[in-house]
């Protein structure tokens, strides 16, 4: 009997790969970093060559290291950042670096299709706002300003996607990936042809949109080779990286909610109705009949990077949360806004840019690294408002990513949000959903809740310093306050 599952994580600042046994123990790990280019004001772009070269390098390395055999591995499963547009060509080549989620040179394009097609009309389809860092106007970008690359694409893919396609040689488009076009209707999972053509997005660009746990193909043998693996493990379509972590962190029931402690921030939000808001994001989630209401922030774990990378390079983050426990709550008046490559939900504004407030004298290092803990809080129950306001509230958040491993930073998150907080193995979340995906698909796991159960079990609880309350309820009006102030110079 097969005894391990593999997960793979398209990430923005590298890929991570772990192998699991049946009972979400993570056996091995590996990674491997790669770069985002910024060449103009607002562009940020990766080479997919550079995530499938990272994937292969990872898993030769984890494997090297585990002990396991390849021959033990059921099924192989991939999730990725949202919102890429990998161009290939008839013969699978990719035809240039694809813009990434953080990129928002499409302000234009979707000015101008706002001007043309009721915004409104769209978001009735699609269930989400026009905004230039989806994947749609990205493949509108290229027919107007790459016409070479437009002319010779034959399919756009997703970051997952493009990996699947690399192991198997197949082009899908899994359903948790579908929310970054607006001719994708959210309430039945299918592409809205018409909506497609009157776009101006040809319709045989888009793959078959299949389950994110079906099998679409077999690792193939130049595949193998490369991956240090063996030919013919079952590869599910997989899904978003978001999505796949709220599996990972045991979210498969309506009003259970995950804390995205990555890169980026936000919340997601399980729901089994459609549930859509322009303020927030809606997506299907990866667990079948179930739809992920989420919030989403650029200002995550990347904000407190560059902080390091900036201020205090020589400091490790867990220095960097040392630091942030010696200062008071509310950071002596210092404020941050961690809008960091623009601001997704709920501003949506592609110009907003990161702000430090009551800068003095006297300020020191601890209180900014605790200002930027405090100021990605601030977003995260920004986020969790609306989406009472819509109709969907969270209770406890189970907490994912590698912020999660800072004691003080999911205490701040608590005690902002007045919620109460559950970190299961916070580092592997995401991996663990994708190999999930592989569990189910290859019948390891009878159903996404058996797996649930078997894979996730809660490490840490943190519940809201009610203390600490009357000053975080005044850092978060401050907080709001100051992007109202400020967005017009933005």
């Amino acid at each position: 009997m097969k005894t391990c599952l593999l997960g793979v994580d398209i990430g923005t600042s590298s890929c991570k790969t772990a192998l699991f046994d049946i009972g979400g123990k993570a056996l091995a790990q590996g990674g491997c970093d790669y770069p985002v280019a910024y060449p103009r004001r607002g562009w940020a772009e990766q080479e997919p060559k550079q995530w499938w070269d990272g994937v292969c390098r990872a898993i030769r390395d984890m494997m090297g290291e585990s002990g396991v055999s390849p021959a033990d591995i059921a099924g192989i499963g991939v999730d990725g950042q949202s919102w890429s547009a990998v161009a290939l060509d008839g013969q699978g080549n990719v035809l240039c670096p694809t813009p990434i989620w953080t990129d928002t040179r499409c302000e234009e394009i979707c000015r101008d299709v706002k001007d043309h097609f009721p915004e409104e009309e769209l978001f009735a389809v699609c269930g989400n706002p026009v905004q230039p860092g989806y994947t749609w106007p990205k493949i509108l970008w290229y027919q107007k300003h790459r016409p070479e690359v437009f002319a010779k694409t034959e399919k756009i893919l997703q970051s997952n996607s493009f990996i699947v396609y690399r192991m198997t040689g197949e082009i899908t488009q899994d359903l948790s990936q579908g929310y970054g076009l607006d001719c994708f209707d959210m309430r039945r999972g299918q592409w809205n042809r018409e909506i497609c053509e009157r776009l101006g997005i040809p319709f045989k660009l888009l793959p078959p949109i299949v389950p994110c746990h079906q099998a679409v193909g077999k690792l193939t043998k130049d595949a193998a080779e490369q991956c240090g693996l063996i030919p013919g493990i079952p590869v599910v379509a997989g899904g978003l990286d978001a999505a796949c972590g709220t599996l990972g962190a045991g979210v498969v029931s309506p009003g259970q909610t995950q804390e995205q402690g990555g890169q980026a921030g936000g919340m997601s939000i399980c729901v089994d109705q459609y549930a859509a808001d322009p303020r927030l994001i809606l997506g299907f989630h990866v667990v079948p009949g179930r739809w992920l209401l989420q919030g989403g922030t650029t200002g995550g774990g990347g904000a407190l990077k560059w902080l390091r990378e900036t201020i205090c390079p020589e400091l490790s983050f867990a220095d960097m949360s040392a630091l942030a426990d010696t200062v008071p709550a509310g950071s002596g008046g210092v404020t941050f806004l961690p809008y960091m490559a623009g601001e997704r939900s709920p501003l949506w504004n592609p110009n907003a840019c990161g702000v430090f407030f009551g800068l003095r004298f006297g300020v020191s290092r601890a209180q900014m690294i605790r200002a930027c803990m405090e100021g990605v809080a601030y977003a995260l129950r920004h986020n969790l408002e609306v989406a009472e306001a819509a109709g969907a509230r969270a209770g406890t958040l189970r907490a994912m990513g590698g912020s999660a491993n800072s004691k003080v930073w999911t205490q701040i998150k608590a005690d902002v949000t007045g919620c109460g907080i559950e970190v299961p193995a916070s580092d592997t979340a995401t991996t663990l959903g994708a190999a999930i995906l592989a569990g189910v698909g290859t019948g390891v796991y009878p159903s996404f809740e058996d797996a649930a159960k078997q894979t996730v079990s809660v490490k840490l609880t943190y519940e809201p310093d009610v203390s600490k309350k009357e000053i975080y309820d005044q850092g978060y009006q401050t907080y709001r306050q100051l992007y109202e102030h400020l967005k017009d110079l933005m």
